[in-house]
Formats: C-alpha cells, sequence, structure tokens
C-alpha cells in the first residue's frame, strides 16, 4: 500500500510539473505575441501620426493665407467670399489619421501605457472637433458664399483661426508621442 501510495504521489508531482512548465511556455508565448502586436501597432500609429502632422503643417500655412486674403479683402464689398476663397486657391482641412488607435482601442487597450492612450484618446477628441468646426464652416460658407460684407469675412476668419488652434493642440498632442518616441507598451 504504502509503495502505491507513493507511486501515485510521483505521478501526480509529475503531472503537476508538467502543468506548470505547460503554463509558463503558454504564458510566455501569449506575452512574446503581445509584445509583437504592440510593437506592430506602435510603428503604425507612429506612422499614421507622423503623416498627419505633415498634413497639418502644410494645411496650416494653406489656411493663414486664406486668413491673409480675407483680411486683404475684408473691406472690398465686390470681393465675395467665393471670391475670396477662390484667390487664396480654396480651403483645405487635413486628415487626421489613426486607424491604427482606433484597432487596438477595441481590441487590447490594456497592453497600452496610460498616458499614451490618454494622448491617443485626446487626439480622437479633437479630430472630432476638428470634424464638427469645418462642418460649421462649410455651413456658413453655403449660407453666405456671395456675400461681401466685412462681417461675413470677418466671421470667416474666426472661424478658420479656431479650426487652427484645434491642429495646433493636435500637432501638441501628436508631438508629445512622436518626439517620446517610446514604444506604446506598458
Amino acid at each position: 500500500m504504502k509503495g502505491e501510495l507513493k507511486g501515485l504521489l510521483k505521478e501526480i508531482i509529475s503531472i503537476t510539473i508538467g502543468i506548470l512548465i505547460a503554463l509558463y511556455i503558454n504564458n510566455w508565448n501569449e506575452d512574446r505575441k503581445d509584445s509583437n502586436y504592440i510593437t506592430n501597432i506602435s510603428a503604425s500609429i507612429h506612422k499614421e501620426l507622423s503623416e498627419t502632422r505633415e498634413d497639418i503643417d502644410k494645411k496650416i500655412v494653406q489656411q493663414r493665407m486664406l486668413i491673409d486674403t480675407l483680411n486683404f479683402y475684408r473691406k472690398d464689398d465686390q470681393m465675395s467670399l467665393d471670391k475670396v476663397i477662390t484667390k487664396a486657391k480654396g480651403i483645405f482641412i487635413p486628415s487626421i489619421r489613426i486607424n491604427s488607435w482606433k484597432a487596438i482601442a477595441n481590441s487590447k487597450i490594456e497592453l497600452m501605457d496610460y498616458s499614451t492612450v490618454s494622448t491617443l484618446a485626446d487626439i480622437e477628441e479633437q479630430k472630432e472637433l476638428l470634424k464638427i468646426k469645418s462642418e460649421k464652416l462649410l455651413d456658413y460658407l453655403f449660407a453666405n458664399y456671395r456675400k461681401t460684407g466685412e462681417e461675413q469675412k470677418e466671421f470667416m476668419q474666426i472661424l478658420m483661426s479656431e479650426i487652427i488652434s484645434t491642429e495646433t493642440f493636435l500637432k501638441e498632442s501628436i508631438d508629445k508621442i512622436i518626439k517620446e518616441g517610446k514604444s506604446l507598451e506598458k
């Protein structure tokens, strides 16, 4: 009976050790997969944010040119808003790319550093705010595109300035992530 008990105990210990080793290997493998995922998604997020930042820089220059053109023709009652916009070569709004962020936010957000998650969430909110401000600008322009008054031109300058302020905040948030150059991993 003692011999059977010893044999059974040895079997239980060897099975337990085998299970523990299998669990350790499985956890190690999952950690490795998560690390690879974060590395890849981090590179993708950084690429999108770099492209977004470049686009914002280009569009702000064009938007300031529109503001200057509006200011130049502010008192000219022969120049309607649509003519001023044509002179300035149009209205430009940057494209804010955050697809990779949305992908990880919907799946493995717990693997990311909290401050980075917070900054990326701010970028997403500012993207929505920029969209709203842009829509307001277009609504205003649609209702007033033939107007030539100084007040209409000044109000459009204000709307454009508001868009630029949102883009500037976006740039600062993007720079916070890009310049730190850190991984998004915890």
